[in-house]
This record gives C-alpha cells, sequence and structure tokens, in this order.
C-alpha cells in the first residue's frame, strides 16, 4: 500500500494551473509519491501528464465532473489514460442524499456509465459520506443499498475513514465487508475539540488506524489517500506532512 496527498486537502492552492504546478511540486518535496486530483482548476489530460512525470508523481484517483461521468463515459476514461489515472471517482451523490429519491436518481443515472467505464478499462469509485449510514425506509443502510445496486466490477468504494465513523460506523469492519472494492481509501483522522468532532492529522486523532492499515492490506486496498478537509487555520501542506511522517511510523511509505 502506498500513501498520497488529496489535494482537496489543498483546493485553495489549486485555482490556475500555476498553483496547480507548485502544489504537485510542494506535495511531491513531502516525500509522496502519489496523489489524488480532485477540487483543482480545470487541466488538459496531457498536461498533468507531463506534471506527474517531471515531479516523479502518479494519480491514483480522481474526483470527477459527474455529469461527464454520466454523459461521456469513454471520453472520461480515455482522459484518465493520458495521465495514467485508472480510477474515476465521483466526489459524492450528485446534490446530496437527502431523500430516496436522490438514492434512485444515482443509480438509475449511473449504473450504466459504471458498466462502460469498466469496460474502457477503468473503475468507477464512490466517495462516502456520513449520510450513506442513514438507513433507508427497507431498515437497510444506504451504502448497503449502494453495494447491492452496483456489481463489484461496476464501482468500488473510496471508503473515508473520518465520515464511516462521524456516520455512526467503524471504518476498519466497513472495509473488510467491502473488501475487494476499496482500491482506494480516504485517511482522515477524527478528535474531539471544545466537545465537537474535527478533522486531524492522520494518528492525531481517536480512530485506530493500526486496525484500518491491517484491514485495508487484507481488502486489497493499494492507496492510501490522506485527506483534510478542514485545517482549522493550520497550513494544509503542514497538516499533510505531520500525516505523512505518522504513516510512515506506522510502516507506510
Amino acid at each position: 500500500m502506498r500513501s498520497g496527498a488529496q489535494l482537496y486537502t489543498v483546493r485553495a492552492y489549486c485555482g490556475n494551473t500555476d498553483a496547480l504546478s507548485e502544489t504537485l511540486k510542494k506535495v511531491a518535496d513531502i516525500g509522496y509519491t502519489t496523489v489524488q486530483l480532485s477540487g483543482v482548476c480545470a487541466y488538459d489530460p496531457d498536461w498533468m501528464a507531463e506534471e506527474l512525470k517531471k515531479n516523479g508523481l502518479i494519480c491514483a484517483l480522481t474526483h470527477y465532473d459527474g455529469n461527464k461521468i454520466r454523459t461521456e463515459p469513454e471520453k472520461t476514461v480515455e482522459d484518465h489514460k493520458k495521465f495514467g489515472c485508472g480510477y474515476v471517482g465521483i466526489g459524492c451523490m450528485p446534490g446530496g442524499l437527502h431523500d430516496p429519491e436522490d438514492y434512485d436518481r444515482f443509480v438509475s443515472g449511473y449504473k450504466e456509465a459504471a458498466k462502460r467505464i469498466a469496460a474502457a478499462g477503468a473503475y468507477f469509485m464512490y466517495h462516502n459520506h456520513h449520510m450513506e449510514f442513514m438507513r433507508a425506509a427497507d431498515g437497510r443502510l444506504y451504502i448497503e443499498k449502494l453495494a447491492d445496486a452496483f456489481k463489484p466490477e461496476e464501482m468500488g468504494f473510496t471508503l473515508d475513514t473520518y465520515w464511516v465513523q462521524y456516520g455512526g460506523g467503524d471504518p476498519a469492519q466497513w472495509i473488510e465487508k467491502l473488501s475487494g472494492r476499496v482500491p482506494c481509501i480516504h485517511l482522515k483522522d477524527m478528535a474531539c475539540v471544545d466537545r465537537q468532532p474535527r478533522m486531524a492529522v492522520v494518528g492525531e486523532g481517536n480512530i485506530n488506524f493500526d486496525r484500518v492499515l491491517e484491514k485495508a492490506e487484507a481488502a486489497g486496498t493499494k492507496y492510501l489517500l490522506v485527506e483534510q478537509d478542514d485545517c482549522y487555520g493550520e497550513d494544509p501542506f503542514e497538516c499533510l506532512k505531520r500525516s505523512y511522517l505518522n504513516l510512515k511510523a506506522m510502516g507506510i511509505n
């Protein structure tokens, strides 16, 4: 397994291609060899391929435009392949998951796209928040329903450790439950500050990452992508660095 930087953490420094280029260099200088492209400016796929190569980086996963995924799946895969990325991700259910109709629209709208992405040689990845741990009218969790609605070869899950725990789940247990469908996961710690849950540097909160890493290894996870949506005024690059060093101390490079 390899650690990586989810660039959503440093999205404030990715607003144009010059800034994105500098951010990729900074992330590589920390020691990361893998990134996820999310929350960044528009970029030409060939330009991205050169930038990644220049910095000794690979792109494991994206959070891509949901409309393009749905309406142009083959073109989406073609563009991803230009910069060597085989995992086409979506950051959430478009519009969020507020009611059963949102769930039904997602399944009906993306089922065919997921099949076509697989046929084109890539893999569609769904990133959870806490909403997927609500129970539907039939008593099942929405994440369970998603896992059944899409075949394992059609859609994987970018399980986010923080949001699983925030939703009342056990991150390690869910990695185990979705074994074989979690090639990429988000490592995000949860701390309690002023009686409130907060996102934290990996290893500086309360999530049991020893168990998470053990289950991820067994589940076939390849990429452990560090993400911290909110750094609460701290330098996000410094937060990424501390997460990198803490993971290195756990035996992950």
